[in-house]
């Protein structure tokens, strides 16, 4: 029997287990598949603040870049993970698709810029990958061929998920805030919220990232809310603030099980620990909040004109 319109899903599938060992292969598989569709959108859009014009959105099937201009039409182009389909379209009616199914990045790379010129857009992009350890050029890419759609699919639900709870807490900032977006680069979802004040240059090392890209990024004050699906067990939520106020790592933080990372900078809680807590959305929204308010607090934030209390929907 099914169960009646408008019941919750159960909590296995709105807070799926996914442990990142199970999944590496095809993690890292379309992590790259991703790639290859972001630098086709950033090679068409034109530059926003913070790199603002290159990510991806969670939608109801799974990732889109949103529209974006090819000529005098627009394209838009979908990771449909539940019938496991890429899907280009452009505004004069013609549509492509590629399977999503086990093959090498190299020949997802060539489906995919064919299926793009079926619609008219001749791709041309940066063809290395940033970001990741071995930057092997998409067409050369023969060892990344993984795709298990169940792991796919359980993770776009994590997606889900941690896109229902940013977008919660998200909601009172008035001042400048991004919308939840999911970056291939780093293949993490996260919303950040600014204070309105200039950073200081930014001087890190990333992983293949350019430091004028990552200048740009962290331009401003600013504290991030985010969702990871690498490391240990089955994935982190993190949240950091730029820059780190004094007394930072030190601020206690809700729920049980968060803790401060030095190496990364970051505070950290287990996906597992999300998941098997009484109330999963209540529990990470604790954690984005005080790690936001021990940045905001600390750091001098003037909250009365960034945020809001929204009143109660009718």
């Amino acid at each position: 029997m099914a169960a009646p319109e408008g019941t919750p899903p159960p909590p296995d599938r709105a807070w799926p287990a996914l442990r990142a060992d199970a999944w590496a292969d095809t993690r890292d598989t379309l992590h790259l598949w991703t790639q290859i569709v972001g630098k086709v959108r950033l090679a068409q859009e034109p530059m926003l603040n913070h790199w603002w014009q290159t990510p991806f959105y969670v939608t109801a099937r799974g990732l889109t870049t949103s529209a974006f201009a090819n000529g005098s039409e627009l394209v838009d182009v979908e990771l449909d993970f539940v019938e496991h389909e890429l899907r280009a379209r452009s505004t004069d009616g013609r549509a492509s698709s590629v399977s999503l199914a086990p093959k090498s990045v190299a020949q997802f790379y060539d489906e995919t810029l064919e299926a793009l010129r079926r619609i008219g857009l001749d791709a041309r992009i940066d063809p290395v990958p940033r970001e990741v350890e071995t930057q092997v050029p998409f067409p050369q890419d023969e060892h990344h061929a993984s795709y298990d759609a169940g792991a796919v699919e359980a993770f776009w639900r994590q997606l889900i998920a941690a896109h229902r709870v940013m977008r919660r807490f998200r909601s009172p900032f008035i001042g400048k805030a991004s919308p939840v977006h999911f970056f291939w680069g780093g293949f993490d979802l996260v919303v950040t919220v600014f204070s309105g004040r200039p950073a200081p240059i930014w001087t890190g090392t990333p992983l293949h990232v350019s430091a004028s890209v990552m200048a740009e990024a962290e331009s401003h004050e600013n504290s991030n809310a985010g969702f990871w699906p690498g490391g240990d067990g089955e994935g982190q939520f993190y949240a950091y603030a730029y820059p780190e106020p004094a007394g930072y790592p030190d601020r206690p933080v809700l729920p049980e099980g968060a803790h401060y990372d030095p190496d990364l900078r970051e505070f950290l809680l287990p996906y597992e620990a999300v998941r098997s807590a009484p109330d999963p959305d209540a529990a990470l929204l604790a954690f984005y909040r005080t790690t936001y308010d021990a940045a905001a607090e600390l750091a001098g934030w003037d909250r009365a004109a960034l945020e809001t209390a929204w009143p109660a929907r009718g």
